[in-house]
């Protein structure tokens, strides 16, 4: 349990450190669901967004989307749609845009927005206005997706 305490606070002052030079989740501009620059102001990378994707702690992607490119890892979702060649379908923008907030191109998704810090419920009030992912983390995800083409 103390480890898991432990996890999660440094996950917070490292969401908020990393949070310093970036854009705040509420400054984000979107158009038409896409986010068309940086949210940390720096390019992502790639490896450390693989991952964030698999982190249950963090992006937890694999809980909802089938990702071939993870085969070493079980209990992949089916959920989401699958993410083999998703940057054969989508933008990096459009990408950024959904993994910031997803509802701004599908209203009615499940999937969290996770770069905002309002409008979600979260059961504990140390998470309360503290982004799911910090800004860095976002970029390093998008960079990942990138990879994943047919």
């Amino acid at each position: 349990m103390k480890i898991i305490i432990a996890t999660a606070v440094a996950t917070v002052l490292g969401a908020t450190v990393a949070m310093a030079g970036a854009t705040k989740p509420q400054d984000v501009a979107f158009e038409d669901g896409a986010v068309a620059v940086s949210v940390s102001g720096t390019a992502g990378d790639a490896a450390v967004g693989r991952e964030v994707f698999a982190n249950r702690r963090l992006g937890n992607c694999l809980a909802c989307h089938v990702n071939s490119d993870m085969p070493e890892l079980s209990f992949h979702g089916e959920v989401g749609p699958p993410l083999d060649g998703a940057a054969d379908r989508w933008s990096e923008a459009e990408l950024r845009g959904l993994v910031a907030n997803s509802k701004q191109t599908f209203e009615d998704t499940i999937m969290p927005g996770f770069y905002i810090d309002t409008g979600y419920f979260r059961p504990l009030d140390d998470f309360a206005g503290i982004p799911i992912l910090n800004a860095q983390q976002v970029e390093d995800v998008v960079a990942y997706l990138l990879t994943l083409k047919e």
